[in-house]
């Protein structure tokens, strides 16, 4: 039994401002009937016993620690910008102030 109509595939597209052909709505239909459907046998088997998971495996963090460290000295940095002025950067004027 179909639970996603062509209209309502058609309708969410013209609210999206999606032009869509006649056969992708077709397609699209019969696609999200396929996710409907699987997420209402997940919704089978999910018991109150059975703890949500985002993912399947352990996840450790793989960063470092978040330790301060001196600022790179003002003349190294400003060594490599193409341009520099005053002790900084010097960028194009795009807002045409003065």
């Amino acid at each position: 039994m179909s639970t996603i109509s062509r209209d309502e595939v058609a309708r969410v597209a013209a609210l999206a401002r999606i032009d869509l052909r006649p056969e992708e709505v077709d397609r699209l239909a019969g696609e999200l009937d396929v996710i409907v459907e699987s997420i209402a046998k997940v919704n089978e088997v999910a018991t109150p016993d059975v703890p949500a998971t985002s993912h399947p495996l352990p996840l450790t963090n793989v960063f470092r620690e978040d330790v301060p460290e001196p600022a790179l000295p003002v003349a190294d940095v400003l060594a490599s910008a193409p341009a520099a002025e005053d002790g900084r950067f010097a960028v194009p004027q795009i807002l045409g102030e003065e």
